[in-house]
């Protein structure tokens, strides 16, 4: 994460980091500490005080989660939903999880001996520069995966399993549908949802179907 310093700072301890008013410093640690931060800036490391500073929040940024927690949460969501957390393994790094529809592929993020980060070739001075970057390039080498911001795409799927029959009781506006068919969806109403089935158009409950995310 990166925050901007509000205010100049002089460390009095070995373990601070001094930093002058408009600094751009890298956010590594929010958690061991409710007054002070782990931050990093010109390669130098160490604590910097939380009310000197203004963070730059971002929606996918979800701190220190685990890697299944990180799957439930990007399980069945449309392809390129991600978010970054901080490494279980590895304290102070970072890794990225990417929902490719059918499953979630989680990304090691890698610093260079100057404080740089890649996932892949591409160096950048901070995670927001590498997410931006996997923006307009794709993060897989296999596929096209773009990462998407929450706010850049609603969670509708375009087609869906059918997990039971069902019969409409009003045939003339609803779609029936059998199991393992796949439906073209318009699932603006949370209540039922409209599809195609056999050619046919209509209206079918959302519990009856599974739905599809498709990477390009």
């Amino acid at each position: 994460m990166e925050a901007v310093a509000l205010y100049t700072f002089r460390a009095t301890e070995g373990d601070e980091l001094s930093f002058n008013k408009g600094d751009v410093l890298k956010i590594t640690n929010m958690e061991d500490d409710p007054n002070w931060y782990t931050a990093e800036l010109h390669n130098r490391k160490g604590f910097v005080p939380k009310n000197y500073i203004n963070l730059r929040p971002h929606a996918w940024f979800a701190g220190r989660i685990s890697r299944s927690v990180a799957e439930s949460r990007l399980r069945h969501r449309e392809c390129g939903a991600f978010l970054v957390r901080e490494s279980e393994s590895a304290p102070g790094e970072f890794s990225m999880s990417v929902s490719y529809g059918e499953h979630v592929q989680h990304f090691k993020v890698l610093q260079d001996r100057g404080g740089q980060y890649y996932v892949w070739d591409e160096l950048f001075k901070s995670l927001n520069e590498l997410v931006e970057f996997y923006h307009c390039n794709s993060i897989a080498k296999e596929r096209t995966v773009f990462l998407r911001d929450p706010e850049q795409f609603a969670r509708r799927p375009h087609h869906a399993h059918a997990l039971f029959d069902f019969t409409p009781h009003h045939p003339t506006n609803s779609c029936a549908s059998c199991v393992a068919d796949v439906i073209m969806l318009d699932c603006s109403d949370p209540l039922r949802w409209r599809g195609r089935c056999h050619g046919h158009v209509g209206f079918f409950p959302p519990e009856y179907v599974q739905p599809i995310y498709h990477c390009q």
